[in-house]
């Protein structure tokens, strides 16, 4: 870091029961009072450089007494002022990035200009500024952060702006022709070297990296690292991943870890508990968290799924704004294949419902996936009317990069794929969750289109999850649930769990074995030809019995007590046993069943799962053809 001395007299400042003197051999007359702190000082070589104190002591008429001068609201304090009174003296005084914002706002406020003496302190100052301080990385940096203490005499001065211009035009720059300390939250303070002097010949060298000015911004205050962000990203010049990156890196530097059910870990390096209250500590979280959010990338892939998602997670603890939720939930649903099931567990902690996990933001980000290919074209219709003169530029700028990066990402058929494997992870985690409406994981697992579940494995055992945690369900929502099962779809593992499965409406249990033996009789070569009916039923299915079997799916992991269990499934009698203990408990089940909304099955539908008068006789003569013509071979 660069520093620079002014003076050549030795220190002479003394302090006597809690006065400060200076040792000379005329007597003080002139007594400054700075916030409680008192001066014993001689007003010639402070009247001769301060303009201000030459003003404050006109009004005093009385010669024979030391004049006693009061400066309440001096800033930088009693150091700043001592800084500014060694320089009347000339007694030896050393200017760094430390010190340098409160030393030229001192020198500000006492009027040390060149229209009183020349060569005073502000020139000086702002020549040592210029040339040494806003050339070096690390000081640009630790100035900026020193500005906080002072913000209005700051912004007033030009200190911050032109800090930030600096340090903006670094990163902007090629890695080559930063010469100067960087990095340095991660090596400690550097040696101190003269503002004439060199950098050494490790600084010189030191490797650099694309992102590695990410670490040393994370220091500053939320509100100097937003304006720092905004002048780098101007620019144009820095990719909009190392924006990214720089983002994810001040996130993890202040805002506290959370858990998987929304509990904080650990509080942040910015907070106090001693100093500020809860209140206060959310309040901090919440500015910083709408910040970060603001200054995302629009484009897809600056950041990942994974991180968006936890800012998500933050943005629900700490009560964000919901346009910042909304903004976080469109940025997510553009790379949604990217996440994983532990990332969508977002915890909802809100008083309208008693569930686990915000399943809402998540349908809401699933939408939002589904709806990249209908984006809008490239170049956006003009508005019309006084709206449009009176609209940003930059608002414009914005909505156009966002509806660019969503059409030119559209999701892809193997996207969309990922998506229903994720999804249906996501179903079997939130299906344990004994407060989760019916309704809400209907519409989840309707929201994926149907060609991109391949097998209805996932699904299959998230509905037997939801099933066992909701006991009490009646029998018309169990048959609400289980519409959104494909039998078809199903392994031979899933159809033999199915079968026995005593929680699956009959007519349920009914469709998966016949659908089962159809394609087995067939695949297994024991029928030449199934019945006519059998057939034509199949092909209103669009099902080829005599295709493989889909192998079953292993992306999710289960847990023990959902694991399935195929014991006494071994043979058909098993089978029909359950099938007839099944019937036995549903006799009294109605022929003509009719949707939540009133509205009756389609004439398919029912073709598929209406049980004819005699079900056990069609099942009986179903097998019997499979049984005459094993028998035959």
């Amino acid at each position: 870091m660069k520093f620079m001395k002014l003076g050549s007299r030795p220190d002479t400042f003394y302090t006597t029961e809690a006065v400060r003197s200076v040792s000379s051999e005329i007597s003080s007359d002139l007594v400054v009072q700075v916030k409680g702190s008192r001066y014993m000082l001689h007003k010639f070589p402070l009247l001769s450089k301060c303009l201000r104190l030459q003003r404050l002591c006109s009004e005093f008429r009385d010669s024979s007494q030391p004049q006693i001068v009061q400066l309440p609201d001096f800033p930088g304090g009693v150091e700043a002022f001592e800084l500014c009174a060694k320089f009347c003296y000339g007694i030896t005084i050393t200017l760094s990035a430390f010190n340098i914002v409160s030393a030229r706002c001192a020198a500000e406020y006492l009027q040390m200009t060149e229209d009183v003496e020349k060569g005073n302190l502000i020139y000086k100052l702002e020549v040592f500024f210029n040339s040494c301080i806003l050339n070096g990385w690390k000081d640009s940096i630790v100035t900026l952060q020193t500005t906080k203490s002072y913000p209005s005499w700051s912004e007033d001065l030009g200190i911050t702006s032109r800090c930030i211009e600096a340090i903006a035009s670094r990163v902007l720059s090629h890695p080559s022709k930063v010469n100067l300390s960087h990095s340095y939250s991660r090596r400690g303070r550097d040696d101190l070297s003269s503002c004439n002097g060199t950098e050494s010949q490790s600084q010189r060298h030191r490797p650099t990296s694309k992102g590695w000015w990410g670490e040393d911004i994370a220091e500053l205050s939320i509100d100097l690292y937003w304006r720092t962000i905004v002048a780098i990203k101007s620019g144009g010049k820095v990719p909009s991943k190392l924006i990214g990156d720089a983002l994810k890196i001040y996130a993890s530097r202040w805002l506290p870890n959370i858990s998987k059910d929304g509990t904080v870990m650990k509080y942040s390096a910015s907070a106090d508990p001693d100093s500020d209250s809860v209140g206060e500590i959310t309040s901090k979280h919440r500015l910083l968290l709408e910040s970060i959010v603001s200054l995302l990338p629009a484009e897809k892939g600056a950041v990942s799924s994974s991180f968006l998602l936890k800012l998500l997670k933050a943005a629900n603890i700490f009560k964000a704004s919901s346009s910042s939720k909304m903004d976080l939930a469109r940025r997510v649903g553009i790379q949604l294949e990217e996440a994983t099931v532990n990332d969508l567990l977002i915890p909802s902690l809100s008083y309208a419902n008693d569930t686990l996990y915000d399943v809402d933001i998540v349908m809401i980000i699933l939408e939002q996936f589904m709806l990249q290919g209908q984006s809008p074209p490239t170049t956006p219709p003009r508005l019309k009317g006084s709206f449009e003169k009176r609209r940003s530029r930059s608002a414009e700028n914005v909505d156009f990069e966002f509806q660019e990066s969503r059409r030119s990402s559209s999701a892809s058929h193997s996207s969309k794929l990922r998506v229903a494997k994720l999804v249906d992870g996501y179903l079997q985690e939130i299906a344990r969750d004994v407060n989760l409406p019916l309704s809400k994981i209907i519409a989840l697992a309707d929201a994926v289109p149907d060609f991109a579940r391949l097998d209805h494995d996932d699904l299959y055992r998230a509905i037997d999850i939801y099933l066992k945690a909701h006991p009490d369900l009646s029998k018309s929502e169990r048959k609400r649930l289980c519409r959104i099962l494909d039998c078809k779809k199903l392994s031979v593992e899933a159809c033999m769990h199915a079968a026995q499965n005593e929680l699956l409406p009959l007519r349920v249990v009914v469709q998966v074995l016949f659908f089962e033996q159809a394609r087995a009789a067939m695949a297994g070569g024991q029928v030449t030809e199934l019945p006519s009916n059998i057939k034509a039923l199949l092909a209103t299915h669009n099902v080829d019995p005599s295709r493989p079997l889909a192998p079953l799916s292993s992306t999710t992991t289960v847990t023990a007590e959902d694991q399935w269990s195929i014991s006494g499934l071994k043979s058909p009698k098993s089978r029909l046993s359950t099938l007839r203990m099944k019937l036995a408990e549903d006799d009294d089940l109605e022929e003509n069943d009719i949707h939540s909304d009133g509205i009756g099955r389609s004439s398919k539908l029912k073709a598929l799962c209406s049980i004819p008068t005699r079900p056990k006789r069609m099942f009986s003569k179903l097998w019997s053809i499979n049984r005459s013509a094993s028998e035959k071979n």
